[in-house]
């Protein structure tokens, strides 16, 4: 099988991690995938590294120049499928008519509805598969009006990793600067309003005032950092704040936490939250969007149903008050994650929907 995937996302996040890792997924499966990605990006390095075909477009005018490659790798017969990895690539994808050639599959891990215009609407009718990373974004895009039929949900995959160890946990903590006796919450998101650090940092300075030796770990990057680091300061807590930058691993992040908080309120599913939980980490997050078909409140984690900073702390302040528990949900969390969404039945999922349409006229 010899598909497309397109990518033309500038930065390096959730859905671009999930385009490497079906990448290498399907390269392992003997297929033989290519990327489209953004002159620089990091995707197209990482792919690279990984020994996958990469094309690349310029960051000017990057619709254009993919649509221009599409057109002439589905003219050339190179490829027999084009996976759309997120909106701009639907747009080449589709400027391209690749569509009259191949068929069209695209990702949809936004939780806002598609646009209402024709353009918009056509894009993604010219798909023969939409794929929802959650049945939370399934019903949206059925809300506007595509036909069900051809869509589906494939949740998004992580690698399982190996259990944090006490030496790795020992020298993530050195290498953060955290001595072994602090409590330490994390959180990796991108500083955006919907990721919910706001709530996050007025529940962490709540929960100081119950347990004043703690700290927070924020890894991301984004416009809201700066707004972000003077909440920290009017809440009297800059000095337990730690804003980390986007080049840490998040593998450091995770082996020198205690609790991984997830106060995203507007979250299509949550890749950053299913990685915590395949570490078997303890997770408090917000019951919206798609996390709910994530997390079981009491069962693998702990979900807080309103936006407000007071209950969010309690949550926390409950898995630090029980350590018993919160061992018992970091290791259901780890199960759930095996079970559930571990990168291998996102790539096998994916090639379920890629199979039919290359067995029929599209």
């Amino acid at each position: 099988m010899r598909p497309l995937i397109v990518d033309l996302g500038r930065e390096y996040r959730g859905g671009q991690h999930q385009a490497l890792l079906l990448l290498q997924g399907l390269r392992e499966r003997g297929h033989t995938p290519e990327l489209l990605a953004v002159r620089d990006s990091e995707l197209a390095s990482r792919a690279k590294e990984i020994g996958a075909p990469v094309h690349v477009s310029g960051p000017r005018w990057r619709r254009l120049a993919a649509a221009l490659q599409i057109r002439k790798l589905v003219r050339q017969r190179r490829i027999d499928l084009v996976h759309a990895n997120e909106p701009h690539a639907l747009t080449s994808a589709w400027v391209a008519r690749a569509h009259r050639f191949v068929p069209i599959v695209v990702s949809r891990r936004i939780a806002l509805p598609l646009s209402k215009s024709l353009f918009s609407l056509a894009r993604y009718r010219s798909a023969a598969r939409v794929v929802a990373v959650s049945h939370f974004v399934e019903r949206s895009v059925i809300h506007s009006r595509l036909p069900s039929d051809r869509v589906s949900v494939i949740y998004d995959g992580v690698k399982i990793p190996a259990e944090i160890s006490e030496v790795q946990r020992e020298g993530a903590r050195a290498q953060l600067g955290i001595a072994r006796r602090i409590l330490c919450i994390g959180n990796v998101a991108a500083f955006v309003p919907e990721k919910g650090h706001a709530i996050l940092l007025a529940a962490f300075a709540k929960l100081r005032g119950q347990f004043p030796e703690c700290v927070l770990l924020l890894r991301g990057e984004g416009p809201e950092l700066a707004s972000l680091q003077s909440l920290a300061r009017k809440l009297h807590v800059a000095d337990a704040v730690k804003f980390l930058p986007s080049s840490i691993d998040i593998e450091i992040i995770f082996a020198a936490t205690d609790v991984f908080a997830f106060p995203s309120h507007e979250e299509p599913l949550g890749s950053a939250l299913l990685a915590a939980m395949a570490y078997g980490l303890p997770v408090v997050a917000i019951a919206r969007g798609g996390i709910p078909e994530v997390v079981e409140d009491g069962k693998d984690g702990l979900l807080v149903k309103d936006l407000d900073p007071e209950t969010f702390s309690a949550a926390l302040a409950r898995l630090v008050e029980h350590p018993d528990e919160s061992s018992r949900l970091g290791r259901a969390a780890r199960v759930t994650a095996v079970a559930r969404f571990s990168a291998d039945q996102m790539v096998n999922e994916t090639l379920r929907q890629y199979e039919p349409l290359l067995t029929r006229d599209c």
